[in-house]
């Protein structure tokens, strides 16, 4: 049995397809993300999951219960921490803590230890007496994913759980992920790093509402039918304005002060052939070479292929 099952999903807002016809599970305690930038129906999706808002047609199951018609159940059984941190600004760690354990119908000696595990589990016990208002970002965070465990939910949905913070408290954070995923927890998680997807056992890329493609990380990489290539050269931006018009280009994207090229696998001598334009073009010191495809160049790829209705 599956954590999470969903068959046909969609959801529309007037003339808007937030989420177009997916299908997709989740193996228990796998970490599964759901990687696409902002307005690409990642959120909408959770939320139908939670049982939240109400699909416009499809279905799905969150924990072995129907997102359109156990609501309730899937929402005392699940954890979910949103974007939007769901504190209390006027109220203190420990008082927000009770404040969940209440609504989720935990008491007296029992919410005590439950609070207590939580506050070492995120390491925030010595701020326990402090105003949510005048907590950083990190330790909010924190405390947001501490709500959504307070119960010991089997599943956890995390909504863009580490926006907007730094790098070393990403890495804090994914820590706390694995410790849950290793006691057999759920996590399905929502992201715009490629970094952080990374870490999920699977992805599935959603543009536009749709699916492009699901798997590991490394088997999304291993099934880019290109051949990878990365360009270092003086005036980068002008060198990117040619590669990128050329025919035999499949698609050219800029990485920092370097371009990566897409060639087609059976295209041969790409290197040569691009390094002679280049030299006719009046560039010297160019350095091009073979790489392995990152998840970024996989995305590329599906983005592209979704415009030319053509999938992964």
């Amino acid at each position: 049995m599956y954590s999470v099952e969903v068959a046909n999903l969609t959801k529309i807002y007037g003339k808007f397809k937030a989420v177009d016809n997916i299908s997709f599970s989740v193996n228990k305690g796998e970490i599964f993300g759901f990687l696409g930038p902002n307005g690409a129906g990642k959120s909408t999706t959770i939320k139908m999951l939670c049982g939240i808002t109400q699909p416009t047609s499809g279905s799905g199951h969150a924990g072995g219960f129907d997102i359109k018609t156990e609501q309730k159940m899937i929402k005392s059984n699940i954890g979910y921490m949103s974007q939007k941190f769901s504190l209390y600004d006027d109220l203190s760690v420990i008082e927000n803590l009770e404040f969940f354990g209440n609504i989720y119908g935990i008491r007296n000696n029992e919410l005590n230890k439950r609070i207590d595990a939580v506050l070492e589990m995120a390491e925030i016990g010595e701020n326990k007496n402090v105003m949510v208002a005048r907590l950083p970002i990190g330790i909010k965070q924190r405390l947001s994913l501490g709500g959504a465990i307070l119960h010991d939910p089997s599943i956890l949905f995390l909504d863009e759980p580490t926006s907007g913070v730094d790098p070393i408290m990403r890495r804090n954070f994914w820590e706390l992920i694995y410790r849950f995923s290793s006691e057999g927890k759920t996590i399905f998680v929502t992201t715009h790093y490629m970094d952080e997807a990374e870490h999920c056992d699977r992805i599935a890329l959603i543009i536009s509402g749709g699916i492009m493609a699901i798997d590991s990380p490394s088997g999304l990489k291993n099934s880019l039918q290109y051949s990878v290539y990365t360009l270092k050269v003086k005036d980068f931006i002008h060198a990117f304005d040619i590669i990128s018009g050329l025919d035999s280009i499949s698609e050219a994207s800029i990485f920092g002060n370097d371009i990566h090229i897409l060639c087609k696998s059976d295209m041969k001598n790409p290197e040569n052939i691009i390094k002679d334009i280049l030299i006719k073009n009046g560039f010297s010191d160019i350095t091009i070479k073979k790489i392995k495809p990152s998840l970024e160049d996989v995305f590329v790829t599906a983005a592209k292929a979704k415009d030319n209705k053509v999938f992964l």
